[in-house]
Parts: structure tokens; sequence; C-alpha cells
């Protein structure tokens, strides 16, 4: 019989599943998410591979459960960030740089891109990850165009600029520079009132 992480069966499964998810996450970034299989990932955790199937059928399964954890992770953290900040510029400045420190795993492993390696529904569901940190972003859009900070524009459009914005290799990388550069270059295309620094 297995030996039980923890003091309870409840215990066990959500340490297992974080073991799970942190060698998952390891492993795509030393080979990539095509080149793993259910049993790396379960050697890479240190636990049996029926342990795997278990908690999910399949990898991408797997990899679904992870990109949820971690995206409501994220979520919190960064809703904690914003709590108390009223000004939607100063609400934008946090909402950047805590971008900028997101290390996204699934888009720095080496490989082809995540998107192109996972079945239609799968990508369906990444894509609806994304969005719980886009409503985020809208919230703050929206009420900085509420009060003028930022200038009236398409917010769909708009939200989707700034996250293009801050997927570049320089703000993924957390170059200081770059991400000062593009705190400053998202607040200027929204319309804020920013002072130019060299």
């Amino acid at each position: 019989m297995p030996k039980i992480i923890g003091g309870s069966l409840t215990e066990h499964r959500e340490r297992t599943r974080i073991k799970l998810f942190a060698a998952l996450a390891t492993l795509m970034l030393e080979r990539g998410f095509d080149a793993i299989s259910l049993a790396d990932i379960a050697a890479k955790a240190g636990v049996g591979r029926t342990a795997v199937y278990n908690h999910f059928p399949d990898k991408e399964a797997l990899l679904l459960a992870y990109m949820t954890y971690e995206t409501e992770e994220y979520v919190a953290n960064l809703e904690d960030a914003l709590h108390g900040i009223d000004d939607p510029v100063e609400q934008m400045r946090t909402y950047v740089r805590r971008q900028a420190q997101l290390k996204r795993v699934y888009r720095l492993s080496p490989g082809p891109d995540l998107r192109s390696v996972v079945s239609p529904a799968t990508q369906r569901q990444l894509r609806s990850h994304a969005e719980l940190v886009a409503t985020v972003l809208r919230r703050i859009l929206e009420g900085g165009m509420a009060d003028g900070s930022f200038a009236e524009q398409p917010l769909n459009t708009t939200v989707s600029l700034v996250n293009a914005c801050l997927s570049t290799r320089a703000t993924a990388d957390g170059d200081p520079d770059a991400v000062a550069a593009t705190e400053e270059f998202v607040l200027r295309a929204l319309g804020a009132q920013v002072s130019v620094t060299a």
C-alpha cells in the first residue's frame, strides 16, 4: 500500500497534485510539453505512474489542472496587490509589473508552441484561463476610461494590445529597464498623463 503524505487522504491528494504540477512545470521548461510523458512526470514527482492516473486521465488534463491552479493563484495575488489602490494609473502600473514578473512556463519552454501540440478542446480551455487575468485588466481599463485617466478606446482590442506589449521576451525575462519602458509605453498608449523618463 502506498504511503500517505500528510495527515489525511485529502491532504495526501493535494500534496501529490502539487508535486505533479511542480514536475510538469520543471519538465516543460527543460524539454517542452510535447517531449514529456506521464511516466516522465511521475518519475520527476517521485510518485508511481498509477498515482498520476488516480488524479488525471491524461497529460492534457494534468496541464489544464496545473494552468487552473497557477492562474487562480496568480489572480488572487494580483487582486491582493491591487487592493487599496484606487487610481487606475497606479492599478495599471501594478498590473504591468505583476505580468512582467509572471514566469510563463508554457511560453518559455522549448519545442513548439503549446497551443500547437494540444487538442482543440484543450486550446479553448487554455484561452479561458487567460480570460481570468483579462477580466482584471478589463476592470482597470473601464475604471480608467470612466474617470478620464485613460482615453476612450475599444475595450477588447485594448486588452489584447496591452497584453501583447507584456508578452515580449524582454518583459518575460524580467529586465527592469524593459519593464519600466513597457509600463510607460502602455500608460502613454492608454492616454494617461505620465512624465517621460529617460
